[in-house]
C-alpha cells in the first residue's frame, strides 16, 4: 500500500516533532555539562589553583561553547531534523560533538 499525500505529510510532521523533542532534550543537557567546567573553575579559584583572569577565560570559553551548541541545535534551513541527522551521523562514527573544544578561542591571524 502506498502513502497518500496526507499520510506522508503527517509522517513528516511526526518526524519533525520527534526531532524537535530530541534536539531540545540534547540542548537542555549539554549546557549543564559545560557548566560543570565553570563550577570546577570556581573550585580551582577558591583552592588557589588558578587566578581570576584564568577563571574569566574559562567563563568566556563556556560562552563560546554554548554559542556553538546553540548554533548547532538551531541549524538554519532544516532545523531540528537536520541537527538530529548530523548528531546521529557523528555518533555512529564515534564523533560525539565536543562543545568545550568548539568553544576554544580561535586565534586571530595577523
Amino acid at each position: 500500500m502506498t502513502e497518500t499525500g496526507d499520510q506522508r505529510e503527517e509522517s513528516e510532521k511526526a518526524q519533525r516533532r520527534a526531532a524537535r523533542k530530541t534536539i531540545a532534550a540534547y540542548h537542555e543537557e549539554q549546557p549543564g555539562l559545560l557548566l560543570e567546567r565553570v563550577r570546577d573553575g570556581f573550585a580551582r579559584l577558591d583552592a588557589g589553583e588558578i587566578d581570576v583572569f584564568e577563571l574569566d577565560e574559562l567563563i568566556h570559553r563556556y560562552k563560546q561553547a554554548a554559542r556553538e551548541l546553540w548554533k548547532f541545535c538551531n541549524l538554519s534551513g532544516g532545523g531540528p531534523v537536520s541537527a538530529l541527522h548530523v548528531l546521529e551521523f557523528r555518533r555512529e562514527r564515534g564523533e560525539e560533538p565536543d562543545w568545550w573544544e568548539a568553544g576554544q578561542r580561535r586565534r586571530r591571524r595577523r
